[in-house]
């Protein structure tokens, strides 16, 4: 047999994804598996953004600016600067989604070897950019008695080595909805300065924020050359597929690093870009809406679980996941036997375990990530699948 790449057998599976081909099973025998393990929102993507791609007058799709056209980064200028921040179009590399964001930015800010510490649980594909660029995930843990704050920082300080060169937050976190205060971030900002570190901020879910105000990374004083904005639409406008994130840094010598690693994908997504630009003619209040329905469903979610027997659920201050504790043996065990032995009236659900968005080994096994990203009356359906499953679950825990 051909030998394969230590890193390609390393990479970890995708903790949302890793249960598919149970759910695709359960689907072919006739279940209806509602899908709450990935952020897939059900809210329609704005017409406008999907007309300007429509009825682009393209005869040839050619090659674009590796950093991304001038039109679009400008009009990403203007949206951040309407969020109050000091971004020019210079400052940003437009990315093939958040994903080739963070990998640029670990690739540009770390050499093969070096460290980067995470506060988890984190957003599970962390641990495999890890792999991917050679680095290696530091984990911090956060726990969820404390609603999954910002560990003390002394923990943090506790980790750096003499590798160390970032530490990568997630805010709105995903998958615990936390929110880092202001105060949370200047701390982290004061122990980036103090040990010459990387500040990579992975910001996707900045316009849901339920309960106080959202703090970006770049309105930090003083820590502009070592703040690094990780962004993508996937969420922003129900556009995952469009594939259009973004590098924004004030560090010109950092951006012409990632520039030479963009060149070698030569251009992001134009197609992608033209759907992406469109977003500057939405209305005003366009968000209203988006956030009071994610907050109505929060809410709805987070009620359903606290009247559960067993379940510890602290309430998501932003972006649109649940993490909560079940009262059961294995969440692993639990979610594939949701797929393959249970069902109510036809329907099942599809769940996250945790342990996927952990690095340390015994943290997780028994939560799972929920996202509340369908509708309301499906919400409830998933919900009373989960209640019942839970009393018929044979490794029920009573603790």
């Amino acid at each position: 047999m051909l030998p394969l790449s230590e890193r390609g057998l390393t990479l970890p599976p995708s903790p949302y994804r890793k249960l598919t081909p149970f759910a695709e099973a359960a689907r072919r025998r006739g279940l209806t598996v509602h899908p709450l393990n990935i952020g897939q929102p059900d809210i329609e993507t704005p017409p406008q953004m999907l007309a300007a791609v429509q009825q682009a007058d393209i005869r040839v799709l050619e090659y674009g600016p590796t950093a991304g056209t001038d039109s679009y980064r400008q009009v990403l200028a203007d949206y951040y600067q309407q969020q109050g921040l000091k971004v020019a179009a210079d400052d940003i590399l437009v990315t093939a989604g958040g994903s080739e964001a963070i990998s640029f930015a670990l690739l540009a800010c770390l050499n093969p070897g070096d460290e980067f510490i995470v506060p988890e649980p984190f957003y599970g594909p962390y641990a495999g950019f890890a792999v991917a660029t050679g680095t290696h995930l530091v984990p911090v843990a956060s726990y969820l008695a404390d609603d999954f704050a910002l560990p003390p920082i002394s923990e943090f300080e506790a980790k750096i080595t003499p590798r160390t060169r970032a530490i990568l937050i997630c805010s709105p976190n995903n998958p615990t909805g936390y929110v880092y205060s202001r105060a949370e971030l200047e701390q982290l900002r004061d122990l980036c300065l103090r040990h010459n570190l990387y500040l990579l901020s992975d910001e996707a879910y900045r316009e849901f924020c339920y309960d106080g105000r959202f703090t970006s990374a770049l309105e930090l004083a003083g820590a502009e050359q070592h703040v690094v904005l990780l962004d993508t639409i996937s969420k922003r406008y129900s556009a995952c597929g469009a594939r259009i994130g973004a590098l924004v840094t004030k560090n010109q010598a950092l951006r012409d690093v990632v520039f030479k690693l963009a060149q070698l994908r030569v251009c992001p997504p134009g197609l992608g870009q033209l759907l992406a630009q469109a977003a500057a003619d939405l209305p005003a209040d366009y968000f209203d809406y988006t956030k009071a329905e994610y907050l109505a469903r929060r809410d709805l979610m987070v009620r359903r679980l606290r009247a559960m027997p067993g379940v510890r659920c602290p309430l998501p201050r932003g972006a649109f996941y649940v993490l909560c504790h079940l009262p059961v043996d294995d969440a692993g065990r639990f979610c594939q036997w949701l797929l393959e032995e249970f069902d109510l009236n036809g329907e099942t659900l599809m769940a996250s375990p945790a342990a996927g968005f952990y690095a340390t080994a015994e943290l997780g096994r028994q939560q799972v990530r929920l996202a509340y990203v369908i509708h309301h009356d499906l919400i409830n359906r998933a919900m009373d699948c989960l209640e019942m499953a839970l009393h018929q679950y044979p490794g029920r825990q009573n603790d």
